[in-house]
């Protein structure tokens, strides 16, 4: 039972008691109201409006400070530190669960071959887009239309979209999403340079860049690792079936001591 929790209200305050961590940075948009609790080196906090909430530190405390809290009365995601022992989502009714990592880095990537072929697409090649997706990367949340997306960057063969990623910034770290490559095509390191070109394109405007990647997906993580993506933290995500969990919120305030 968390005895203590510090109510911390406002971007600025969440991202202080995160050591402003780039996943923090990523997860509130400047400018919006967010409210979170910190308790023994463990922050939860959400955004006003948002269906989500987020944490850092311990998943255990987290889960506690999550469903002691009003506040997330109703989120149906929470994005939790790395879940080892299934006992910490005891009591929570877990419709969807995801392990992936949060990868950043701060230096610009080592140049890749052909990075002038990266152009920004509109929304003319949503098509293109879209046959591209459901034919190598069908399980990918990132696609054409979704109000979330910046922008998309590709790269073309001839009149055939052959690499295709999104820019998903949401907060002030720049952040790369749905990145495919048509399945024929693998192997030619068109990965790595459709990576490289947007990392860049985004170090023009930001000063992290980052991006989320499967955690069984080793390879891929190398890769990114590879192009400097060294910062990375595990990341369990789990959806609430409805009504779930029951204690979210019941229980009032945390013991707010500020």
């Amino acid at each position: 039972m968390i005895t203590e929790a510090t109510l911390v209200s406002g971007r600025e305050p969440i991202l202080a008691a995160t050591d402003w961590h780039p996943y923090a940075r990523h997860s509130i948009k400047p400018d919006t109201d967010a409210t979170g609790l910190h308790s023994a080196g463990t922050t939860v906090w959400t955004s006003s409006g948002s269906p989500s909430g987020y944490a850092l530190g311990d998943p255990r405390r987290a889960v506690e400070l999550f469903t002691t809290s009003a506040m997330f009365r109703s989120a149906d995601w929470l994005h939790l530190p790395r879940v080892t022992d299934p006992a910490v989502l005891d009591g929570l009714r877990v419709s969807q669960r995801d392990e992936w990592d949060f990868l950043w880095t701060a230096e610009q990537p080592p140049q890749q071959p052909d990075e002038d072929l990266v152009v920004p697409l509109t929304d003319a090649d949503h098509p293109a887009m879209t046959a591209l997706i459901d034919a190598s990367f069908p399980t990918s949340t990132a696609r054409p239309g979704d109000p979330r997306i910046r922008g998309w960057y590709g790269i073309w063969s001839g009149d055939r979209l052959v690499a295709c990623g999104a820019d998903r910034t949401h907060g002030d770290v720049g952040f790369l999403a749905g990145l495919v490559v048509s399945d024929r095509d693998r192997g030619r390191g068109l990965g790595a340079t459709l990576t490289s070109a947007m990392t860049r394109r985004m170090f023009e405007r930001y000063d992290r860049v980052a991006l989320g990647v499967w955690t069984h997906n080793e390879r891929v993580t190398r890769l990114y690792q590879r192009l400097g993506y060294t910062g990375r933290v595990g990341r369990t995500s789990v959806r609430l079936s409805a009504g779930s969990p029951e204690s979210v919120g019941s229980a009032g305030s945390a013991g707010c001591a500020g």
